[in-house]
């Protein structure tokens, strides 16, 4: 019986259902792929100065964070929204300028496609490298990169924070015992990997 067969059972099981183990308690939203966007590298950007096409460009936001803006200069524009990346223009410009309005269009979301993903490494069947999604646990990634292969040391797997925390997951637990104590919630930047067995 494979390990996802072995799995459904034990769910279904009346010893399963008795024994409750609740899961980690959620995470902080650390995400930076909600309702306001950030801005990072490879992100192209529409800066529309009003009445001023010669200072308006369509720039993209360089490895180092910055765009350069006539007038305005290099401006830092990494991990800010547009809203605050308009506000820093807009100031620059009011030395060259009487009330300036800009607007900044993300027309190209480069960045976004990866940092708010999560992804499966190590000892499976298909690694993977998903956009996140409201609720996801480290279940949830496993079942979808297809199980562990053959090689896999569950009861080792560790869950890399986009943050740098590191955090020991007993996968094995969760599929043999449905034991949901490490099962935690993930957020987008984090990795989850699992190792091989030493033979």
């Amino acid at each position: 019986m494979s390990t996802w067969s072995r799995y459904a059972s034990l769910v279904s099981s009346p010893v399963a259902q008795a024994a409750v183990w609740p899961p980690p308690a959620a995470i902080a939203d650390v995400s930076s792929c909600g309702d306001e966007y950030r801005i990072g590298v490879g992100d192209q950007l529409n800066v529309r100065v009003w009445r001023n096409e010669d200072l308006s460009v369509v720039v993209p936001v360089r490895p180092d964070g910055k765009i350069s803006v006539p007038l305005a200069g290099d401006v830092a524009v990494g991990d800010q929204t547009p809203e605050q990346v308009s506000a820093i223009i807009v100031e620059r410009l009011s030395t060259y300028i009487r009330d300036p309005y800009v607007t900044i269009i993300v027309s190209n979301m480069a960045a976004d496609s990866y940092r708010c993903r999560v992804r499966v490494t190590g000892a499976i069947v298909n690694p993977l490298s998903i956009p996140h999604r409201e609720g996801m646990t480290v279940l949830d990634v496993i079942l979808e990169a297809g199980g562990t292969n053959e090689f896999a040391n569950p009861a080792k797997t560790i869950l890399f924070r986009g943050n740098g925390e590191r955090l020991k997951v007993n996968l094995q637990r969760i599929l043999r015992k449905g034991d949901m104590s490490t099962n935690y919630a993930l957020a987008p930047g984090d990795i989850v990997t699992i190792p091989e067995r030493i033979f």
